[in-house]
């Protein structure tokens, strides 16, 4: 495994991270995320993220992760890095939604009691939140870190100009944001423009997730949707008019770039965030131990040649997905 520096800070972490946003709530076979989250860490997967919203139902994956960690992880507190994040609906009631003062605080104490952990690492603001000013969630997460409640405070899919003024607020007050988390993969590329300058500017580490675009830059949808996958799911984030022909054509010719780099399209997907010095960790999913070792590979080759650079700039340009 490769650690980088979050940033300016003297914090590292692992280039892959693993996330439990899906695959990892009561609905999964609990032997299975048992097995991941233990192969993950012997392979130097040091950093687990998790979410007050993560399952299903919500919660349920910050449920099982403290199962694991009291059964199999227990004694290595000291070498992980344990992030959850509040924002999204994770409740029913006016209090379980948002990013007012309240929400955030008996959110994160339900995911301590959850997960079993005396603090996390990292906790995040899960999304800008219109309803809330953005000087009442962050001094909330002020509060949280003087609190003893997590380490470091995080900011997820914020806009850069409110990410801006929110990273001030925090670092006025001492307590600075540690890292930005928002989507980023050959299909979205919009943190290129403004995220990772304001990163690279204030001295922030960046976090992407989705890397893989759930699954389109892999093998997976070459030849129509496969039975089980995340697009054939109607109650699943991946929609069926996502896998479009115009899209899947660029992956096919991302295949041959792939190939030729003695790569899978996944492995080369995850390494192409990787090239980019900007970029802290990503974090990728797994559905078991297989599926996690052929993504670890990526690290094997993570440099890029310009020719191949300006080939994959040929095929997927700037546009988001």
């Amino acid at each position: 495994m490769k650690y980088n520096y979050c940033g300016k800070s003297g914090l590292q972490l692992p280039s892959i991270s693993l996330g439990l946003w899906h695959n990892f709530g009561h609905a999964a076979d609990y032997d299975t995320a048992k097995q991941i989250i233990t192969y993950a860490f012997e392979q130097g997967i040091t950093h687990f993220d998790l979410a007050n919203n993560y399952g299903p139902p919500s919660g349920a994956a910050e449920t099982n992760f403290g199962k694991i960690w009291k059964e199999t992880l227990g004694s290595h507190r000291h070498q992980l890095i344990i992030s959850s994040k509040a924002g999204h609906r994770a409740w029913d009631g006016p209090y379980g939604d948002g990013s007012s003062r309240k929400s955030l605080m008996a959110s994160i104490d339900l995911s301590l009691k959850r997960t079993g952990l005396e603090y996390f690492d990292i906790f995040y603001s899960h999304r800008y939140d219109s309803s809330t000013t953005v000087e009442e969630t962050m001094q909330a997460l002020v509060d949280i870190v003087r609190s003893g409640k997590a380490l470091y405070i995080g900011l997820s899919k914020y806009p850069p100009s409110t990410a801006r003024k929110a990273m001030q607020y925090l670092a006025d007050r001492d307590v600075p944001c540690l890292i930005i988390q928002d989507k980023y993969n050959m299909l979205h590329r919009k943190p290129e423009k403004e995220l990772l300058p304001l990163c690279e500017e204030s001295g922030c580490g960046f976090i992407a997730f989705s890397p893989l675009a759930q699954g389109i830059l892999t093998d997976k949808y070459l030849n129509g949707i496969p039975e089980h996958s995340r697009a054939a799911d109607p109650d699943g984030f991946l929609k069926k008019e996502q896998v479009t022909e115009e899209w899947i054509s660029k992956v096919k010719r991302l295949e041959k770039i792939a190939a030729q780099r003695g790569q899978t399209i996944a492995q080369t997907a995850l390494a192409w965030i990787l090239r980019d010095e900007r970029v802290t960790s990503l974090i990728i999913g797994a559905r078991d131990t297989r599926q996690l070792k052929d993504n670890l590979k990526a690290l094997e080759r993570d440099s890029f040649s310009p020719k191949e650079l300006a080939e994959i700039d040929t095929i997927f340009g700037e546009t988001p997905l």
